[in-house]
């Protein structure tokens, strides 16, 4: 049984659920009756998107620029260069629950969120934000979908030809950052550093607990909606 599967059955048992092989990879998260909340297990430490779960095969192209000219991210390209990595998996950094899954168009092109929730380590508070992964060939998960650490959420693309094959990925400390950042400053208390994210916090301890993640709060954008 692999950690993704126990890690879903684990999920199932606490929503009260009953999960199968054939269905492990959509487990559904349940809400509170406001709407307000969704029930998510605290993840377990981070992976990288690509070349699970360290980055083989893969370099970042691109790092997060705060200051003009922004790049809000990270751009990772496989070694082969080109559209070398076109179609290949990309993965959630860590146990979560997608709070976006759809087509943003213009220079986004497909686009994934997930929103997580850890402790950390030094404080014991729980903590939460979330990771974008854009410009996928193809989505294979659905809103409101809990995922695992190192679960594929789509493939790598080229957002309908815009660019050569790559996989742009961010990290959110403010949850109320989508595809339209609709004025949200730009500024560390907002986005963060992934790649430093990642190995700062490569290994949590397991909890089988579920805690309460902020949902509701996600503006629209064009004609796609979140949690």
């Amino acid at each position: 049984m692999t950690r993704l599967f126990r890690y879903l059955m684990l999920a199932a048992v606490l929503l009260g659920t009953v999960l199968t092989a054939a269905d492990a990879a959509t487990v559904m998260a349940r809400k509170t009756d406001d709407g307000k909340w969704a029930f998510v297990p605290l993840a377990d430490g981070f992976d990288f998107p690509v070349g699970r779960p360290n980055g083989d095969g893969y370099y970042k192209s691109r790092g997060l620029r705060l200051a003009t000219p922004r790049h809000l991210g990270e751009d990772w390209n496989g070694n082969g260069g080109g559209n070398s990595d076109l179609g290949d998996p990309v993965y959630s950094v860590g146990i979560g629950l997608v709070t976006y899954a759809a087509d943003a168009r213009g220079r986004w092109g497909k686009v994934v969120i997930v929103r997580h929730a850890f402790r950390e380590p030094k404080t014991g508070k729980v903590l939460c934000c979330q990771t974008l992964y854009a410009h996928l060939d193809r989505i294979d998960v659905k809103l409101g979908q809990l995922v695992g650490r190192g679960q594929q959420v789509g493939t790598i693309g080229t957002n309908n030809g815009m660019f050569p094959a790559h996989l742009h990925a961010e990290l959110h400390f403010n949850v109320l950052v989508n595809c339209g950042q609709q004025g949200i400053p730009k500024k560390p208390g907002n986005y963060g550093n992934l790649s430093d994210f990642i190995n700062h916090y490569r290994k949590l301890t397991p909890e089988q607990k579920m805690v309460k993640l902020p949902i509701g709060g996600f503006l629209p954008y064009k004609d796609t909606e979140g949690l």
